[in-house]
């Protein structure tokens, strides 16, 4: 069992914070059995205080209600400021990519080391580990303001061919510097581990994009960084089309197009998800649907650093059509 000290002298404090009457406040400085944490605990972690307001929900596939027990949303207990708490989860599982199985689990301490890489850095999450009583990693995360990179998207209006010409250009180049951060990990021996576009925010207030959670981990023999990779495929497939094309969405819409389409044109880790865009809008260039290729089913060739994929994205981003309203 967690211990729990009751502290009445700390409710007065705990209800200014959360502007509501709490039928009872604990002091908590054992985060172990995390389900137990609700609302009105207060988290002691060397010697600084954060107050429990509830726990967070997965935000992806149909889950928005699936509450993470072990991740709290929170305030700094002197400032008030927002806070996300991670606490020590474990789990892992084997993910299939192509006739492989990937081994994925949980680190805190891979989260914690890179969070400590990125302090300084603009297009991750930043916060800081510290240590509850029994040595379990505990990660206060700095709230992210803004949305998933896939939700704004979905904000901007108009068929794919709109999208193309007045905005693809501007969100590729917003979304290069995040891509590159990710190099920036990998030349310092880390792995994001669960790139997915809600884990990418797109921050309004300061125009950046910025990477969330890092505590899984991969073993992936045949490319260190291999899993990463893929994942950034998905979110710059899901880029350049406004969303990834699923064979369903192809034969309800666009079912002579269906037709046309082989295993080749489809994802190589989740295979009803159409990777060759181009074949679902012609008006795509070449050079950019190539860069998508790499992620198929039928390619011989994957990239095995950032490096090369933004040798191959940058020079298909030159060739598109900026936005109207900055063309000279």
């Amino acid at each position: 069992m967690a211990e729990h000290r009751q502290a009445p002298e700390l409710k007065a404090r705990a209800q200014e914070l959360l502007d509501r009457k709490l039928d009872r406040v604990r002091l908590v400085s054992d985060t172990s059995q995390f389900m137990e944490l609700m609302l009105g605990d207060v988290l002691e972690l060397e010697g600084r205080r954060y107050l429990i307001k509830g726990v967070t929900y997965e935000g992806r596939f149909g889950l928005d209600e699936e509450p993470k027990h072990w991740v709290k949303r929170a305030v700094e207990w002197e400032t008030g400021e927002p806070k996300i708490i991670k606490l020590v989860f474990y789990e892992e599982f084997d993910l299939p990519v192509g006739k492989l199985y990937v081994r994925c689990y949980r680190s805190p301490a891979k989260e914690a080391r890179i969070l400590d890489l990125v302090k300084d850095h603009p297009h991750f999450m930043h916060g800081q580990c510290l240590k509850d009583v029994k040595g379990n990693l505990v990660r206060v995360l700095d709230l992210v303001r803004g949305g998933p990179f896939e939700r704004n998207l979905a904000k901007l209006g108009g068929d794919h061919r709109e999208y193309y010409s007045r905005h693809l250009r501007g969100v590729l180049d917003r979304l290069l510097p995040a891509v590159e951060g990710i190099g920036f990990l990998h030349k310092n021996g880390q792995r994001h581990g669960d790139i997915r576009r809600d884990h990418l925010f797109d921050c309004a207030d300061s125009g950046l994009m910025r990477w969330i959670d890092f505590d899984y981990n991969f073993e992936f023999r045949e490319n260190p960084y291999g899993l990463d990779l893929f994942g950034l495929g998905n979110v710059l497939c899901y880029a350049v089309g406004k969303g990834i094309p699923t064979l369903q969405e192809v034969q309800r819409q666009q079912p002579e197009v269906l037709q046309k389409l082989d295993t080749g044109d489809l994802s190589l880790i989740i295979p009803n998800r159409v990777f060759n865009l181009k074949k679902i809008y012609p008006h795509l260039p070449e050079e950019l649907n190539r860069v998508l290729m790499h992620f198929a089913a039928s390619s011989n060739v994957f990239y095995e650093r950032v490096e090369e994929l933004l040798a191959d994205l940058k020079p298909a981003m030159a060739a598109l059509p900026r936005p109207e309203e900055d063309a000279a």
